[in-house]
């Protein structure tokens, strides 16, 4: 058996080549064939093989957080790719939506905000940007905590010509966090922000606090 001192050093330059792209449906959403090769860790190419890609585009989420009562404001909806759940296809999510031509991702937090919340977002922290299921789709996700006043912040929201039903909850960051130990949270960018949240929330309420110290 080979020692690791008799392996050969491989250095990558880490090269691709796209030889083709073939579109195989388009409508709200798009479906594309890749034929393409990459350079291989042993050394040498790989052979080109095909990927059908979905083409997600760029997509924006935020859990809008008020350090004053420590309360997230969480929104719950129907979800078509998890009819298959064995709980439910009603999901609990933070608020998010598709980075449109011309917006800046800090544009699409505040914006959805109010459309699927009706809150008004303050100062946005970045969390990360991510790619959602990199296997199989180009969707990115850049992911923000936002501060907000969550007094009289519930209800049913969304918009109806995108077929949006979706009711807002403020809850406990306690129980936001019982509710992700115990599975209940799904949704990947709900887990990373509460995860982020977890581990950052008494800096934010430092920070509120100083902020109101300076504004007496």
């Amino acid at each position: 058996m080979a020692s690791d001192e008799d392996l050969p050093v491989i250095t990558m330059n880490y090269k691709w080549k796209l030889d083709k792209c073939t579109v195989l449906f388009k409508k709200y959403f798009q479906l594309d064939e890749y034929s393409l090769s990459h350079e291989l860790f042993r050394g040498g190419h790989s052979q080109v093989f095909t990927r059908e890609i979905f083409e997600r585009g760029s997509a924006v989420a935020i859990l809008p957080y008020d350090p004053k009562c420590r309360k997230v404001v969480l929104i719950e909806q129907f979800r078509a790719g998890a009819i298959h759940d064995q709980d439910s296809p009603w999901l609990i999510e933070c608020v998010a939506g598709i980075v449109e031509e011309g917006e800046t991702d800090e544009q699409v937090a505040i914006r959805e905000g109010r459309e699927e919340a009706g809150c008004e977002i303050g100062q946005l922290h970045a969390i990360s940007r991510y790619y959602v299921s990199p296997g199989g789709s180009t969707e990115e996700c850049t992911l923000y905590c936002g501060i907000v006043d969550s007094t009289g912040i519930g209800g049913i929201h969304g918009l109806a010509d995108e077929n949006e039903d979706i009711r807002v909850e403020l809850v406990d960051a306690d129980i936001a966090y019982a509710w992700l130990r115990e599975g209940k949270i799904k949704s990947s960018a709900t887990i990373i922000a509460l995860q982020w949240l977890q581990l950052n929330e008494d800096r934010l309420i430092k920070d509120s606090v100083d902020a109101g110290s300076v504004g007496e």
